[in-house]
């Protein structure tokens, strides 16, 4: 299945001006992907958003990535080793392509923060948070990357 990377990095940007987190964003706009519908595909990568509720660990637009490459490169059985070294390896790489383009994974570094975590309350989406917040060009990145990973494995398929 070849993907329209600009439609899909535009739906990125769009679901996450709507009110959702950054994995949230990357992970509904492949959602079809995964075969899931809106509902559900939200549901299951809302704790990724803020690097995992707010613990600013692993951006949570690199953590939508990483939840579709595992439909995209599955690796359901449990002693699958080449499976799980193909799955581990299509995540690495494309987490090594955000990395250097952003300089990191983890969000609290992405977004300057000296803090370990935040406090669970979500930072409301005024205009001033789109302006001071970087979040969305993540997200738009992780975007990208995932409909490169897609359209190379329909190259190779």
């Amino acid at each position: 299945m070849k993907v329209n990377i600009e439609e899909r990095v535009a739906a990125a940007r769009e679901l996450f001006h709507a009110g959702y987190n950054c994995a949230q964003s990357v992970f509904l706009a492949y959602r079809d992907v995964a075969g899931f519908d809106e509902k559900t595909a939200a549901t299951v990568s809302a704790p990724f958003g803020g690097g995992m509720g707010r613990l600013r660990e692993v951006c949570g637009a690199v953590s939508g990535m990483t939840m579709a490459i595992g439909f995209l490169v599955p690796n359901d059985r449990p002693n699958d080793g080449p499976s799980k070294k193909r799955t581990y390896a299509a995540v690495q790489e494309a987490a090594e392509k955000f990395r250097i383009e952003n300089g990191s994974i983890v969000c609290r570094e992405l977004l300057g923060l000296t803090q370990r975590k935040d406090d669970p309350t979500p930072s409301e989406r005024t205009p001033e948070y789109y302006k001071k917040r970087p979040c969305i060009e993540y997200v738009a990145f992780a975007a990208k990357i995932l409909g490169e990973k897609i359209n190379s494995l329909e190259e190779t398929e």
